[in-house]
């Protein structure tokens, strides 16, 4: 009975629906941010989404900031200069807007304005969290404009530290649970925008968060359960999505899709990710898109374990002859829609650093609850795999 044991968490509170951004003034107040710094990438910086935003807020009574100097695979100094920002401009507040990048930035420059120890210190490795000052963390509204990460409802952040002249950035997770938004607001307008092919990779992102977590070990009944319909509801709507952006249906079904499998991957997450997190460091390779690329060679390694589970997803979501096979060819179906390509080397992944990047993949923090044990042995022969297209 031991195993029917563990640790559930469920996320905070969210202002979903159409058009829903205009009570973004109102979030602001409900949690008491009279200066907040509005988080963002240089790319939605740009656009009349922003600056309506501010504007709003303005008018509302609610003068908020721009920080915009977030990397698309963000690093400490994009979170250092994110503070120093906050600090000058005396905030006492952060709106974290955009995708993965911009929203995990936000949280972490929330986390760090009341701290003294480095941030590497709250890396989600055992109890660190424990060493942070939670009385110096700043409430966060985060709004999503893309529909894959999920991090408006989670309670970690990923940023690549830094290596030593010549060596490889390495992505480290941050973890404290008042990192978690305290509200949310998921408007599906502000992702009608979206390019196909980022709607595609960031969809695919919240596929494998949901795959992911459902085959996790351990016991955490209702992660399942929000994984599996995520999963249903990513079959349906992400390839409308992908075909017309303005599907205000099929964005608000993926935006609550992406919520989905970050609320699920509490239970855990796997080798797609620990394959993927190395390349993105070294490669600055879009996430979604890399985690698309290894799912096949992943899946086909963890067989052995996941099989029962593959079949009982194949049947939930209506596939044909349900089995793992099922499964299998319908994430190597959507790669062919996406156009996402078969092989890491197609990402720029070079046969010499394989050696590295398993080590690398080894030691990353979503290897311990892959399905089946893989240490850096098992992760190079999967990266030689997916290099060769064969699993």
């Amino acid at each position: 009975m031991n195993e029917l044991a563990g640790n559930w968490n469920y996320p905070t509170h969210v202002r979903f629906g159409a058009g829903r951004i205009a009570e973004l003034p109102a979030a602001c107040k409900a949690m008491g941010m009279a200066r907040p710094l509005l988080v963002t990438d240089p790319g939605l910086a740009a656009l009349p989404m922003i600056s309506e935003a501010l504007a709003r807020n303005t008018e509302a009574g609610v003068p908020t900031a721009l920080y915009s100097d977030v990397r698309p695979n963000p690093v400490a100094k994009n979170v250092e200069d994110g503070i120093a920002a906050y600090r000058q401009g005396q905030h006492d507040g952060v709106i974290a807007w955009g995708g993965g990048s911009a929203m995990d930035t936000g949280k972490a420059i929330a986390l760090m304005v009341g701290q003294s120890r480095s941030i590497w210190d709250f890396e989600d490795i055992g109890d660190n969290w424990t060493r942070a000052d939670p009385d110096g963390i700043a409430p966060i509204i985060a709004v999503p404009t893309t529909s894959g990460t999920g991090s408006e409802v989670g309670r970690a952040g990923v940023v690549a530290k830094e290596g030593a002249e010549g060596e490889p950035h390495s992505k480290k997770i941050i973890f404290h649970p008042k990192m978690m938004p305290a509200a949310v607001i998921c408007d599906p307008v502000l992702v009608t925008g979206l390019p196909a092919n980022i709607t595609a990779w960031t969809g695919m992102d919240a596929l494998v968060h949901c795959l992911e977590a459902y085959v996790a070990p351990g016991y955490h009944p209702m992660a399942d359960g929000i994984a599996l319909e995520g999963l249903r509801l990513i079959a349906e709507f992400l390839p409308r999505a992908y075909a017309d952006g303005s599907d205000i249906e099929a964005r608000a079904h993926m935006m609550s899709a992406a919520a989905m499998g970050a609320t699920a991957f509490q239970k855990g997450l796997g080798a797609i990710h620990s394959l993927s997190h190395p390349v993105g460091s070294v490669y600055d390779t879009h996430h979604g898109l890399t985690n698309a690329v290894f799912t096949p060679y992943v899946l086909i390694n963890n067989k052995k374990a996941i099989a029962d589970k593959m079949t009982h997803l194949a049947r939930f979501m209506g596939l044909k002859r349900p089995g793992f096979k099922a499964v299998l060819d319908w994430t190597l179906d959507l790669r062919e829609t996406f156009q996402i390509p078969h092989t890491p080397l197609e990402l720029g992944v070079e046969e010499g650093r394989l050696k590295q990047l398993a080590q690398m993949a080894a030691e990353d923090p979503t290897a311990p609850t892959n399905p089946i044990p893989v240490d850096a042995k098992a992760m190079l022969m999967m990266y030689k795999r997916a290099m060769a297209g064969k699993a």
